[in-house]
């Protein structure tokens, strides 16, 4: 029998993923039992909600939609940088949070180059380690709580162990709520249609899954590996700078405290979401799926008085059972 060279097997890939364009739930729809999962998941937080006091109001919508908005932002980066293959960050949570002291003290120059500030300084920091990551194949894992533990030196540095103060009124822009709704919404809903487009409307995306679904072969090939998680860093750099600037500005301050939540809901709204931990499966849209169902979760359980670690627990294994799933999914594929 006649094998595919590698070259052959990696352009197929790229080819495939080029025409993966409809949204990951529409796509798969019932033949994916992760999406029946989340479907029963939002049912029993209805059910659960019902008889829970301010759950259906107004102003625990609007907190729900804020904090999907934070979460979902740096979750969209944790989707590029996984779709890559193999690969995650655990200092999603440390780089928003200095990318938020970057932003806060920039503000005395304007919003804009403050934002421009936070997310240069953070697409700098994730590009570096990308490029290590896909050169050089550093542990992913350890690369990330590294450089954690740098960013949480830094950040300690820069509020001296206190929380950081707005040089000026410039972040309450990024408050507003324009129709009712607060502005981070419209920049999750914006940014997820960016990143979708870039993922399966581009070159680039498409290295990014063909570098996730068979890396060897995409060297094989001759594609540019390295330049492509790299390319997949600094992006992802630059929506945990943007997520960090909203939970800035939403709290008037920004302190090391709950870096490492952030990182976890991140990580867990994008493996909700569907998308393979082992690379070359995954959407935006899929992972904004994710983020409502995390921040929705977290709500419920902490109107209802839940301790943090019970809430962890929770959506802890939320994700373990979508994941596993996943795994079912993809062994029964490739049979």
């Amino acid at each position: 029998m006649t094998r595919a060279a590698p070259e052959q097997s990696a352009s197929v890939t790229v080819e495939r993923n080029a025409d993966d364009r409809l949204p990951g739930l529409l796509r798969t729809g019932l033949r994916d039992p992760g999406n029946w999962v989340l479907f029963a998941v939002l049912v029993v937080a209805i059910i659960v909600g019902a008889s829970t006091p301010r759950f259906f109001t107004i102003e625990n919508a609007k907190a729900i939609c804020a904090s999907t908005g934070t979460i979902g932002i740096a979750a969209l980066g944790v989707t590029l940088i996984m779709v890559c293959g193999g690969l995650a960050s655990l200092a999603v949570g440390e780089t928003a949070a200095v990318s938020g002291m970057v932003f806060l003290t920039m503000l005395g120059h304007g919003l804009v180059p403050a934002l421009l500030a936070a997310t240069l300084a953070a697409a700098v920091v994730t590009g570096i380690q990308g490029w290590v990551i896909g050169a050089w194949r550093a542990n992913p894992i350890i690369l990330t709580i590294a450089v954690g533990s740098i960013l949480t030196a830094v950040g300690a540095r820069m509020s001296s162990t206190k929380a950081v103060a707005p040089a000026s009124e410039a972040f309450e822009h990024l408050n507003k709520t324009p129709l009712g709704v607060p502005v981070v919404v419209f920049a999750l809903l914006g940014l997820t249609v960016l990143v979708q487009l870039l993922m399966s409307g581009t070159r680039l995306g498409r290295l990014m899954y063909a570098v996730g679904e068979n890396r060897a072969a995409a060297v094989a090939a001759g594609l540019p590996v390295a330049w492509t998680v790299a390319c997949g860093f600094v992006v992802a750099g630059a929506l945990m700078a943007i997520s960090g600037a909203f939970s800035a500005a939403s709290s008037h301050t920004i302190t090391l405290e709950g870096a490492n939540q952030l990182t976890f809901n991140a990580i867990a709204a994008v493996l909700a979401g569907g998308t393979s931990i082992a690379g070359g499966f995954g959407s935006a849209t899929r992972t904004l799926f994710g983020a409502l169902m995390i921040a929705t979760i977290s709500d419920l359980l902490l109107l209802r008085g839940a301790e943090v670690g019970t809430q962890t627990l929770v959506k802890g294994l939320l994700v373990l059972v979508v994941v596993l799933l996943g795994h079912v999914r993809s062994r029964r594929s490739r049979t």
